[in-house]
């Protein structure tokens, strides 16, 4: 059974202290937290701390590539001390999925990643947006990324849908590669995010999709107003799903 919890992306802008942030996120039911954002201006040991006094996990984080090619001691170090063991690049580029020699690289660059990571037994995955599925020779280049790749996959799956795929059919086709999902409700037309529930997401559909591929964890995502305030809402509808 997948466990639930937030990508603190949705929280980015909330005026409370950061431990008082992964307390509510406790309070309304969650699992665990994937952080991105503010966390790399915390301290690692207090943030640890909450984690334990809370009980939230560490799901993942999102980190740049750049910060890993670059500052890889010190980066991993860092999530290494707040019980991270899923890496997760947030972004690349359109660039890289539309033509021969940027699906290359992205290759390339994120292989390099994952062999370093797993020497520290740290999984690397790819999150994806909707400018993946530019034209690649006819198809999404995120097809041909995902055949010509073997890096992990987080698929967001209101962005699957923005793409023009159909989300629980991703998750049945990568299997096993997506043990982390964004469970993001979107207005597909609009393109924009909406409370979980409330969009055109096959919410049943993609969570009993992501359960036949074993997926770990389900993570709540939302850009829309008054983040905070959706938590709870949030976390009862995700333990309905899981």
């Amino acid at each position: 059974m997948a466990k639930t919890a937030v990508q603190l992306y949705t929280l980015r802008d909330v005026d409370l202290p950061f431990d008082e942030l992964l307390e509510a996120v406790a309070n309304a039911g969650f699992d665990g937290v994937e952080f991105a954002y503010r966390v790399p201006d915390e301290d690692p040991e207090e943030v640890r701390a909450v984690l334990d006094e809370t009980g939230l996990a560490a799901a993942g984080a999102h980190v740049h590539l750049e910060d890993l090619e670059d500052d890889f001691e010190e980066t991993v170090a860092f999530y290494e001390t707040l019980g991270v063991t899923n890496v997760v690049i947030p972004w690349l580029d359109e660039e890289y999925f539309a033509t021969r020699e940027g699906l290359d690289e992205a290759v390339e660059r994120l292989s390099a990643v994952e062999a370093d990571l797993a020497e520290r037994g740290l999984d690397l995955h790819y999150h994806n947006h909707d400018q993946e599925y530019t034209d690649f020779d006819g198809a999404p280049g995120f097809f041909t990324f995902i055949d010509e790749s073997d890096v992990g996959l987080e698929l967001d799956l209101g962005f699957v849908l923005i793409g023009g795929d159909d989300p629980a059919e991703r998750l049945r086709a990568v299997g096993d590669r997506c043990r982390l999902a964004h469970l993001k409700d979107v207005d597909a037309d609009a393109g924009h995010s909406v409370p979980v529930g409330e969009g055109d997401l096959d919410v049943e559909g993609v969570s009993a999709a992501f359960e036949e591929i074993g997926g770990e964890w389900l993570i709540y995502e939302y850009e829309g107003e008054d983040p905070l305030a959706s938590l709870d809402d949030a976390a009862a509808t995700m333990r309905d799903l899981v």
